[in-house]
């Protein structure tokens, strides 16, 4: 009898691993925490963290959020970029950067869409994605002096 290789944990664990440079998904819960910090931090709106690694192989986690404008959506991209390469996690691809209504950044297991909120509220991620567990989020303001 063959075994689903799918059903076997380890070997998911392994294969996420490779895809993220050896990363723990302990890490990637860390860097997909960082990128929704990243997106507070540069005035995002609705960001959302999905945990979506039961429903798909596509990726572990997807960090949703919108901004008010083209100009926007681009610079909160960019900072995400940005700010992941100086940690070492680098982009492997994105797309949508010339209409900047959605821009997809795929980090391997953590996959970020930035959308305008009209397109957000058109293609309804979060609905598609409904059976996704919601992973609560707690804010920093890093503007505050301490």
């Amino acid at each position: 009898m063959t075994e689903n290789i799918y059903e076997n944990e380890n070997v998911l664990e392994s294969a996420t691993q490779v895809a993220d440079g050896g990363k723990t998904p302990q890490e990637i819960e860390e860097n997909a925490r960082k990128i929704a910090q990243i997106l507070y931090n540069k005035k995002a709106h609705g960001i959302e963290l999905l945990c979506i690694n039961k429903q798909t192989v596509l990726a572990d986690y997807f960090v949703i959020a919108h901004g008010t404008s083209n100009t926007q959506v681009k610079a909160l991209s960019d900072e995400v970029v940005y700010q992941m390469g100086l940690s070492g996690v680098e982009c492997i691809r994105n797309e949508g950067y010339d209409s900047a209504s959605w821009i997809l950044l795929d980090f391997g297991s953590i996959i970020v869409h930035v959308f305008q909120k009209d397109a957000r509220d058109y293609f309804k991620l979060e609905k598609l994605w409904a059976e996704a567990e919601k992973v609560e989020l707690d804010f920093k303001d890093s503007d505050k002096q301490q």
